[in-house]
Order: structure tokens, then C-alpha cells, then sequence
């Protein structure tokens, strides 16, 4: 009896504590805004009001906070799912690509179909003559001017030097004024693939390069089986 009794008179003495603190401070919860989504308040008459309506602007600000991530979730899953479509069907066009001009239209036709590329090119380094008409062969000397995009081995986005853009897209480079350039590599550097747009901001910098690194590395497959396959021929 003596310990009930104790804690019973611990536990009243505690909210009468609790109590007392409040009444000598009335703006506690002005500093600790975050204790009011955890109390329970029922609403009354009288100075509990404010309290209650404090705690109810302040759970439907939360929820308007969570609303507003819930729904770019929802759009940037739709987006993700909308690229995935778009890459399947640029994947199962170059695997039933048979030769190297075909699979020159079938990223043509993906990159600019789906993705919007108003330019495209397929560079590839070869010293020797390949059996193709849809793409642009050449040696690794005629291709100096870029050698730094090779280099990296990544993606690269944004705007190209003049030299570059010239090099690279021909009689369309006056209109290309932002482009993506991806090295296609397997082994060794086969070549590079190019998408340019009429819109500056269209590639940029600073964008993500997953979705290129992709391409390349399905295109730099799908090239070296076909590379191969010639080379025995």
C-alpha cells in the first residue's frame, strides 16, 4: 500500500507540476510547436479553443505538405513509367537489327519518335570499310576534334564548341544548339551517338545521364555483336 500510495501521489504530483508550469507560462506552446501534433485537446469553450485550433492548422498544413510530395511521386512515377515504355521498345528494336544500317533506323526512329532528338548521328571508328549506308564511318585520326568527349567514356550534355557541333551534326548543326553525345564502348571505343536539339535547354549540364548510359551500354552490345560478325564475313 505504501508503494501505490507513492506513485499514486508521484503521478498527481507530476501533472499538478505540469499544470502549474503551463499556468506560469501561457506561450509554452508558441516555442514547442512540435509537442502540439501529440496531444490530445478536446475541444471546449473557453482558452482550450485556440489550442485546438492551433493543433488542427498545424496537422492540415502537415497534410497539405504530404499531399503535395504524394503527388510528385505519383507524377514522377507516371514520367518513369512513360520512359520505360519509350526504352523497351528502342531495346527490342536494335535487338532484332540484323545489320548495322538497321540499327542506324532503329535509333534514328526512337531517339527522335519517342524522345524528342531533332538530330541524330551514328559515328563509328573504323579503319576499314564497313557495309553500311545509315551511319558515318570513320578513323579514329579524322575524329581528333572529339577526342575529349571519347575520353570520358560517360555521357556528356549541354552545349557543344562550334568545332564540335559542326564535327559532329554536319548541315543540321546550325539549328542543334544543345546536345547529348555518349561514347559506345565495349572493350574498346566503337563510336559515339549523338542526339541534338533545336532547343538550348533541351540538354543540359547538369541533368541525369542514366537513361543515356543505358542506351549506350545496350547500343555498344547490340554494335560489336554486328562488328564481329562482319569481321568474319
Amino acid at each position: 500500500m505504501t508503494d501505490e500510495l507513492a506513485k499514486t501521489t508521484e503521478e498527481v504530483l507530476s501533472a499538478e507540476q505540469v499544470a502549474n508550469y503551463l499556468g506560469r507560462h501561457p506561450d509554452f506552446f508558441s516555442d514547442h510547436v512540435q509537442l502540439l501534433e501529440k496531444l490530445y485537446v478536446p475541444h471546449q469553450r473557453g482558452s482550450a479553443v485556440s489550442l485546438v485550433e492551433r493543433q488542427t492548422s498545424l496537422l492540415r498544413s502537415r497534410n497539405e505538405q504530404l499531399h503535395g510530395r504524394l503527388s510528385e511521386l505519383i507524377e514522377a512515377a507516371r514520367y518513369n513509367d512513360g520512359q520505360f515504355e519509350k526504352t523497351k521498345r528502342m531495346v527490342l528494336g536494335l535487338l532484332e537489327a540484323e545489320t548495322l544500317d538497321e540499327v542506324a533506323v532503329a535509333v534514328e526512329e526512337s531517339l527522335c519518335r519517342d524522345f524528342y532528338g531533332d538530330e541524330t548521328v551514328l559515328v563509328l571508328f573504323s579503319e576499314q570499310a564497313l557495309d553500311c549506308n545509315g551511319l558515318r564511318v570513320l578513323s579514329r585520326g579524322e575524329c581528333s576534334i572529339v577526342q575529349p568527349l571519347i575520353d570520358t567514356n560517360l555521357p556528356s550534355c549541354g552545349r557543344l564548341s562550334e568545332a564540335m557541333n559542326r564535327f559532329l551534326f554536319q548541315d543540321g548543326a546550325v539549328r542543334v544548339q544543345s546536345s547529348a553525345v555518349v561514347p559506345l564502348v565495349k572493350g574498346e571505343t566503337l563510336g559515339l551517338l549523338a542526339i541534338g536539339s533545336y532547343d538550348p535547354n533541351y540538354f543540359q549540364s547538369s541533368q541525369g545521364t542514366l537513361f543515356l548510359s543505358y542506351v549506350g551500354e545496350v547500343l555498344s552490345r547490340i554494335l560489336a555483336r554486328l562488328l564481329h560478325q562482319q569481321g568474319q564475313g
